[in-house]
């Protein structure tokens, strides 16, 4: 049975909130448990980020396919997994969540609700790398819905994330509505908001290449293919 769109906007709100809280709470316990390391900060941040992302991810994804970002949404509705009226609601859904999460995190370890970041990523590298960690995450996740193994995207998302913490000098954001929650949170894992926009650039021309490689590597993807992602979950209308 279709799932309301009501139902599914709560579950991309709930697991955006939990996903940020998750990154940025995680590299705020990284900071206070190994000051001065950064390579371990960012190993625990990494770790954290991997095995939390492929719960929630279970925990979500028979309702809405737990995307938590705006690329995979408007992707999936590219291919007909996802109506676009829900592909667009998803956004605001997903960015609330991720806003609302970083405030949690950020109360949970005793600081103020809301503090800027100051952390400047735009450099040419990092723009780089936020296309790069895109195409690898939209491929990940489509790939394994277009070959009937959907059911490993949670373990194959959360270790691809992981690994990308480590491969890009970004840390791999790969997710606009994450890189808007991250700039509320003036710790390790966030962003200043003028390095925001470069990012979310960079993420969406990482996805509208991944979506051609999809289609060139994959041809055919069909809309019930395209609605196991990233959780198999009821096929969605096609209607737009």
């Amino acid at each position: 049975m279709e799932q309301p769109l009501p139902r599914k906007l709560v579950a991309e709100y709930l697991g955006s909130l939990l996903l940020a809280a998750l990154v940025i709470g995680s590299g705020i316990a990284a900071q206070r448990l190994s000051p001065g390391d950064t390579g371990l900060q960012l190993a625990e941040n990494a770790a954290a980020t991997a095995a939390g992302l492929f719960a929630i991810i279970l925990m979500f994804g028979p309702v809405s396919g737990a995307h938590f970002n705006p690329v995979v949404s408007f992707v999936d509705a590219a291919f007909g997994g996802l109506p676009w009226r829900h592909a667009l609601a998803y956004l605001p859904a997903q960015v609330a969540g991720c806003a609302s999460g970083a405030v949690l995190a950020n109360l949970m370890f005793g600081a103020s609700a809301v503090s800027i970041s100051t952390t400047h990523r735009a450099t040419a590298a990092h723009g780089l790398s936020e296309v790069v960690a895109t195409i690898g995450l939209i491929l990940v996740i489509f790939s394994l819905a277009r070959s009937g193994r959907a059911e490993r995207a949670a373990a194959a998302v959360g270790a691809y994330i992981g690994a990308a913490y480590w491969f890009t000098s970004s840390t791999s954001f790969a997710n606009p509505a994450i890189t808007i929650g991250r700039m509320f949170s003036d710790t390790f894992a966030g962003i200043a908001p003028s390095s925001t926009p470069m990012f979310v650039a960079a993420q969406a021309i990482g996805g509208g290449l991944a979506l051609l490689l999809v289609r060139a590597l994959y041809p055919g993807v069909t809309a019930s293919q395209a609605a196991d992602v990233v959780v198999p979950h009821p096929a969605a209308s096609t209607s737009r």
